[in-house]
C-alpha cells in the first residue's frame, strides 16, 4: 500500500487562496493523513505568506545550500516549514525573494495581469521542489501534482538526470482542477526547463501550436490524470469543454479518472463555522434568519424575512456565468428578490455590476475582492445560492450551500451535475434547481421555479433539510485517491 506521498500545489488554504485548488490542497492531504498516508505538501513562499509567517507558525527548515539550474544560471532558494492547521501534516515553502517575494499569487496586484516572468517562476518552483524532496531524504512513492503550475514535474520525473536511483519506482498523478488554465508559453521556455528540444515537434509532447503547454506535458507524462468530478472527466474529452486538449485527453482516456472533491466540514458547517456569530442546524434554523439580517446589513440592503435573498460568490469571469447574469440582471431585478454578489475578476464585470447595484439600491448588493468572513455570511444568510457557471470542474460552493440550508440554483455541468438534484425533476430527493441550456432565459426560469418553491414553506424546508443532510466529506474522496494511488503504484491501470 502507498504510504509516502509528495503533494505539490501553487496555492494552499489558509496560506494562499485564489480558487478552489487552495481548498483542495488544504484539506485532501489532511484526509489522506488520517487514512495512514505519510504526506508532505509543497507550495511557494509568496510575499503575502511571508508577512503572516508568525501567525502561521512558519520557521526555517534549516537546510543550507539549496539551488536549481535555470538555463545557464544557478538560482538559490530557502526552505521554510509549518503544519497544515489542526493537523500533523508538514507543509514546506519554497522561498526565493526575486521570484516569489512580491505580493500576488498569479496576478500582479497593480496590473491585474499575469506576472511577465510567470514561466520562470513556475519552472523554478517545480525544480526546487524536487531538489528539496531529495535534500529532505524523502523517497516518495507518489508525486501528486496539481494543474498547469506543477504539470512539468511528471516529465522531470521521467526525463531528468540526477534524481536518486531509488526514485525509479516513483509514480505521478496530475489532478486537473480547471482545464481552462493550461500554462501556455513561448517555446524559449524550453531552455529553462532544460530537458532539451528533441520533444518539441508538431503534435509532440512539448509542442502546442508553436508554443509549450505545461498542462499538455503533464497529461502525457503523468502515470495517471484525474479531474475533480466524474462528469467533468467526460466533458473535457469533448470539443465543447476540452479547451483544445480534448484530443490529447481522449488519447490518454485509459489513465483518466474523475474523483469528486470533498468539503472540509470543520470550516464549512453552520454548527461550528468560526466566521459566523449565529450557529444553527436542522432542528433550529433561527440562527440562519439572524445571519440573513446581518448579511443584508453588510450590503446596506433592507431586511424583509419574506423576500428571498440569493447569494453568489465567485470570480467575475465568463466561466462563472457573469455574461449570463449580465444578460438576465434587469429581468431578475423585476422579480421579488434580493441578490448579493461577492467576487472579483474581469474589470468589465466588476464595473457593470457595481453600476447595476446603483440602479437597484434596495435589491442588488455588490462587493469586489475576497473576504473570507463575508463568504461565510453569504452561505449562511442567503436563502438560495446562484451558480450559473458555463462549466464547473467540481464546484465547492454548491456543496457548501447545501450544508448551510441554502439550495443552489445552478447550471447542470461538471461537479454540479454530480452533486445537486433538481427539486422539480425529483421531488423526493431534490436539493436545488438546475438549468441545462446556457442562456439567460433558462437561468431566469430556474430562479422563478426556486421562488415558487420558496413560497411553499413546508416544501422549502424539506429541500433545505435534504441538502443539509448530504455528506460530501473529504474522507470518501480521500479513500478514492488512496485507491488510485495504489493502482498507479502497482501498475494496475
Amino acid at each position: 500500500m502507498v504510504k509516502n506521498v509528495v503533494f505539490v500545489a501553487a496555492e494552499v488554504f489558509p496560506f494562499a487562496k485564489v480558487g478552489g485548488l487552495a481548498d483542495v490542497a488544504g484539506a485532501l492531504p489532511k484526509a489522506l493523513y488520517e487514512l495512514g498516508v505519510d504526506i508532505i505538501v509543497f507550495m511557494p513562499y509568496y510575499g503575502d505568506v511571508k508577512k503572516k509567517a508568525d501567525d502561521f507558525g512558519i520557521s526555517d527548515a534549516g537546510i543550507a545550500g539549496l539551488k536549481v539550474k535555470l538555463n545557464d544560471k544557478v538560482e538559490e532558494f530557502q526552505l521554510f516549514q509549518a503544519k497544515l492547521p489542526d493537523s500533523d501534516v508538514p507543509i514546506y515553502f519554497i522561498a526565493n525573494e526575486r521570484l516569489f517575494g512580491r505580493e500576488g499569487v498569479y496576478l500582479d496586484p497593480v496590473t491585474k495581469k499575469p506576472f511577465p516572468d510567470t514561466a520562470e517562476r513556475l519552472v523554478f518552483f517545480q525544480k526546487a521542489v524536487l531538489e528539496a524532496v531529495v535534500a529532505l531524504g524523502i523517497n516518495p512513492q507518489i508525486l501528486h501534482v496539481n494543474d498547469n503550475h506543477t504539470a512539468l514535474m511528471p516529465a522531470f520525473l521521467k526525463l531528468a538526470n540526477g534524481l536518486p536511483p531509488n526514485w525509479s519506482r516513483t509514480k505521478s498523478l496530475l489532478t486537473i482542477h480547471n482545464l481552462a488554465y493550461q500554462g501556455v508559453f513561448d517555446k524559449d521556455v524550453l531552455d529553462i526547463i532544460g530537458l532539451g528540444w528533441e520533444l518539441f515537434y508538431p503534435t509532440g509532447p512539448f509542442e502546442f501550436y508553436g508554443k509549450v503547454n505545461f498542462l499538455k506535458v503533464g497529461i502525457i507524462f503523468a502515470d495517471a490524470v484525474n479531474t475533480v468530478s466524474p462528469t467533468y472527466k467526460e466533458e473535457i474529452q469533448t470539443p465543447e469543454f476540452g479547451e483544445g486538449l480534448d484530443g490529447v485527453l481522449r488519447e490518454h482516456a485509459d489513465k483518466l479518472f474523475g474523483i469528486l472533491n470533498g468539503v472540509d466540514y470543520s470550516v464549512w458547517d453552520p454548527r461550528v463555522d468560526k466566521f459566523i456569530p449565529h450557529h444553527y442546524w436542522l432542528d433550529d434554523l433561527t440562527g440562519k434568519a439572524k445571519m440573513k439580517k446581518l448579511l443584508l446589513k453588510e450590503y446596506d440592503l433592507p431586511y424583509d424575512a419574506e423576500r428571498p435573498l440569493i447569494g453568489m460568490i465567485s470570480r467575475m469571469t465568463e466561466q462563472k456565468g457573469y455574461d449570463l447574469l449580465a444578460d438576465a440582471i434587469d429581468e431578475l431585478m423585476e422579480l421579488d428578490l434580493q441578490l448579493v454578489i461577492l467576487g472579483s475578476g474581469d474589470p468589465k464585470y466588476e464595473k457593470f455590476f457595481i453600476e447595476k447595484s446603483k440602479a437597484y439600491p434596495e435589491k442588488l448588493g455588490v462587493k469586489t475582492g475576497f473576504h473570507a468572513e463575508l463568504a461565510h455570511y453569504i452561505e449562511a444568510g442567503s436563502d438560495m445560492f446562484l451558480m450559473p457557471s458555463r462549466f464547473e470542474p467540481c464546484g465547492l460552493n454548491q456543496m457548501y450551500s447545501m450544508r448551510y440550508g441554502t439550495p443552489p440554483i445552478a447550471h447542470k455541468v461538471g461537479g454540479i451535475a454530480d452533486t445537486v438534484v433538481d427539486a422539480d425533476e425529483n421531488p423526493e430527493l431534490g436539493t436545488g434547481f438546475l438549468f441545462t441550456r446556457y442562456d439567460a432565459d433558462a437561468l431566469l426560469k430556474a430562479v422563478q421555479r426556486a421562488l415558487m418553491a420558496f413560497r411553499d414553506r413546508e416544501r422549502w424546508l424539506e429541500i433545505m433539510q435534504r441538502g443539509m443532510k448530504m455528506d460530501f466529506s473529504w474522507e470518501s474522496s480521500a479513500r478514492n485517491y488512496l485507491k488510485l494511488y495504489n493502482e498507479i503504484y502497482e501498475g494496475n491501470l
